[in-house]
């Protein structure tokens, strides 16, 4: 009688806990379902919907750019240009903070982190409605909700760069009895500046997509713009609309492609 042994790529105690998950994502996917309440005539109509929304889009009024769109278009690059500055210039001392290796106060730690999560938990919409309200409805409201909510991502990012860096220059540095100041710039900045520009460039690509937006809620640029055609019921102009804030996109897209591959 052979004693060979069967190779069984899962226990009893992984497999019950695999079906255990399954049964709770399916329960979870019905429940879900059942408080959307999906109504099927609208599925089924839906194309119709679709077809019919694009045909009272076309044709385009191109002719309504450049007296109603370039310059909030313009005004849509410079919040996101502008909250991306103010982001980072918040961002920093809070990344700093964050960091264990650099500031060794637990409490300043948790601190700087409840800041960096409290900014990514807010949405961009909440933050440009509040700001709306503090500063009334325009550029400055949208620029400081895009720097609010810029400096969750950028402070956590600039903290783990700072976490992975080597220690080695640092303690040489320490050694030779350098300040603080000198530690950093010449022990850590030099290790974290490649990071520190991507974080920079990609944040500024998401906020010109995010700057695109929030003017739905009265926080400036291009967003405004197709409020009005919405509420108008203009939908040539509302294509219009849409095809600058996709080509916009796209262009920032490439543009910090191509200056990451040279820089970083």
């Amino acid at each position: 009688m052979s004693n060979t042994r069967k190779w069984v790529r899962l226990t009893p105690a992984e497999r019950l806990g695999r079906f255990a998950f399954y049964l709770i994502a399916v329960a979870a996917f019905m429940m879900s379902v059942r408080t959307v309440e999906v109504i099927p005539e609208f599925l089924y109509d839906a194309p119709l919907q679709v077809q019919d929304l694009f045909s009272r889009m076309w044709p385009l009024d191109f002719a309504y750019y450049p007296e109603g769109l370039h310059g909030p278009l313009l005004e849509t690059l410079h919040i996101a240009s502008l909250g991306t500055l103010l982001a980072i210039v918040m961002a920093l001392p809070v990344g700093l903070m964050a960091a264990e290796n650099i500031t060794r106060v637990p409490v300043l730690n948790w601190f700087a982190k409840l800041i960096l999560v409290s900014s990514r938990t807010v949405n961009s919409l909440v933050w440009a409605l509040l700001f709306v309200a503090v500063f009334g409805p325009g550029a400055l409201a949208g620029t400081v909700a895009i720097g609010f909510r810029s400096i969750g991502f950028c402070g956590k990012m600039f903290a783990e760069a700072l976490e992975e860096a080597s220690e080695g220059p640092v303690e040489a540095l320490k050694a030779a009895g350098a300040p603080w100041l000198t530690v950093f710039l010449k022990g850590y900045w030099p290790q974290v500046a490649p990071a520190f520009w991507g974080i920079l460039l990609f944040r500024w690509d998401i906020n010109v997509r995010e700057s695109s937006v929030i003017g739905l809620v009265g926080a400036g640029g291009i967003g405004m713009a197709l409020d009005t055609a919405l509420n108008l019921f203009e939908w040539d102009r509302v294509g219009v609309v849409l095809v600058c804030i996709f080509s916009i996109v796209i262009l920032a897209e490439i543009l910090v492609t191509n200056i990451r591959k040279r820089i970083i």
